[in-house]
């Protein structure tokens, strides 16, 4: 053996030459890389940094509280919920609270005993006859297609556990959804997927066999979302499978898309008739809409379009514009849309000078991730919250961020088979189910440190915001918050009751003051 190495070194180092030569000359002669041109063999190194660059910077370089979407502290925390521990950290926090955009809490002096149960609330307005008691955290919007069969079996088994709801996404109610009869919030979109007819409209008659399912506690019409508000989508015709195909009502293997707009309605007046349309259709379940908060006046509007006919809807969920998504082009997710806060912050206010809030559930979403995200948004005017990427990390997701690339290295967002099978269904359920417990008791041990028996006693008062490094303010002294009633009274704060005034109910269209510009004009043109 020892007199054939050095024969089988050469022959190692002269299939090496050959194949670093072989590269060489296909970086020298192809022209889609500058780079490889340049320095061939060499330039492969920079492509291999960038690919290592986020892993490597997750694990070895961010600190504990600055990553993004979510920092480590934040991922520990869901981790460790949903193994049944207890969030844990020893000797004090790494944040800075002096930081201008810092949130606390404000405890009291005189705390009282935290609930045993946390409370639900109870979605049904004056028309709805099958009322749903809801918890006041759920798993967000996230449609088969996007995650795994597994993810969503693991997160169905989880709620139905946990005893709170599971929103499926947009993209149709699949058998994952029903197999183990978790309380379902169905949500379609513009492409009414799974209540569609051939031509891609809503279909009354497939729509009411749906709402049927005894699974089925409400139904949400989505108008927008808050990664990527105003935008439609496209699923490629490589990922229309057969399930996928089935469940969303369209043909195997060709492209399904989804439009910008619904088709069903065009002005807040038809909105409202549809609403009314699916509680009669549905036998009075509840009925929703979520939306992203864009412009204040088209909120009004839908609130006059309410006033008008007199039909509401059961709860609205706001989608904040932190919120995420499998994917988006990152100009949507970093520049379109309102942030919950503000979102909220409209919507609440808007429904209360209306004289509608207590007609309207608000529910939120968007980065929601412990008990203190709960406490600040329903301090805010929110009813419940829910969470999408907690909940994918409680089934095992590592914020790689490979979601739309069909990689996901632990089966939660992809359709890869080997991918998939690495996800258990049981074991992750039983994780999901742990997460929400350990979200709802910080939740309800954080309200009894303010000296809050109830979540209904929350304000905006009941939130701190430093405003700069000496000073901070409540939530309630950086809003203007609208009395009861105030837009038909005219006493509302003058910049929102000129914003009530320009709001129409026959129009989701807001005029807006134009700049004065040349002569040439911006026109779209087409062959």
């Amino acid at each position: 053996m020892t007199t054939h190495l050095p024969k089988i070194l050469r022959s190692v180092a002269v299939a090496t030459g050959a194949a670093v030569t072989a590269v060489a000359a296909h970086d020298l002669t192809q022209k889609k890389h500058s780079l490889l041109r340049s320095f061939p063999v060499l330039g492969h190194g920079r492509y291999f940094m960038e690919h290592m660059r986020a892993p490597m910077h997750q694990y070895f370089i961010e600190n504990n509280y600055d990553g993004r979407p979510f920092d480590r502290d934040t991922r520990s925390m869901i981790y460790e919920y949903s193994k049944g521990l207890g969030g844990e950290k020893a000797f004090g926090t790494e944040r800075k609270p002096q930081t201008e955009g810092y949130e606390t809490l404000r405890h009291t002096m005189a705390p009282v005993e935290q609930m045993k149960d946390a409370p639900k609330v109870r979605l049904g307005g004056p028309d709805c006859t099958q009322p749903y008691d809801i918890s006041i955290f759920n798993i967000s919007s996230m449609s088969f297609g996007s995650l795994s069969s597994n993810a969503v079996l693991a997160m169905n088994k989880g709620a139905a556990m946990g005893g709170f709801a599971q929103e499926t996404g947009e993209g149709g109610i699949t058998d994952y959804h029903l197999k183990y009869d978790a309380d379902l919030m169905w949500e379609f979109g513009s492409g009414y997927f799974g209540c569609r007819d051939e031509e891609g409209n809503f279909s009354p008659e497939i729509f009411a066999e749906k709402a049927a399912y005894p699974q089925v506690k409400g139904i949400m019409v989505k108008l927008s979302q808050g990664a990527k508000p105003g935008m439609g989508g496209l699923l490629p015709a490589a990922k229309v499978t057969a399930e996928i195909a089935a469940a969303r009502g369209v043909p195997e293997g060709e492209d399904c898309l989804s439009p910008s707009a619904h088709s069903a309605f065009s002005t807040p007046l038809e909105l409202m008739h549809f609403v009314k349309q699916l509680r009669e259709l549905s036998g009075g379940k509840p009925i929703g809409l979520k939306f992203c908060v864009g412009s204040t006046i088209e909120v009004l509007s839908l609130c006059k379009a309410m006033l008008e006919t007199g039909i509401t809807p059961d709860w609205i969920t706001v989608d904040g514009a932190e919120g995420g998504t499998g994917a988006a082009p990152i100009e949507f997710e970093d520049t379109v849309g309102t942030t919950l806060t503000d979102g909220l912050y409209i919507l609440q206010n808007s429904l209360v000078a209306a004289g509608l809030r207590d007609k309207i559930v608000i529910g939120a979403a968007g980065k929601i991730a412990g008990g203190a995200d709960i406490i600040k948004r329903i301090a805010l005017g929110a009813d419940f919250t829910n969470s999408a990427r907690g909940m994918m990390m409680a089934a095992g997701c590592l914020q790689t961020q490979q979601c739309h690339e069909n990689t996901c290295p632990t089966g939660v967002a992809t359709q890869n088979p080997w991918l998939v099978r690495s996800l258990d269904v049981d074991d992750k359920g039983t994780r999901i189910r742990n997460y929400h417990a350990g979200v709802i008791h910080s939740a309800t041990r954080l309200l009894a440190s303010m000296g809050l028996r109830s979540f209904d006693d929350l304000s905006p008062e009941h939130v701190m915001h430093r405003t700069s490094v000496t000073h901070s303010q409540s939530l309630a002294q950086i809003y203007n918050w609208l009395e009861p009633e105030s837009f038909l009274t005219g006493t509302a704060h003058e910049d929102w009751q000129s914003w009530w005034d320009r709001a129409d109910a026959r129009s989701f269209a807001v005029s807006h003051k134009q700049h004065q510009r040349s002569v040439s004009k911006h026109t779209a043109t087409s062959e």
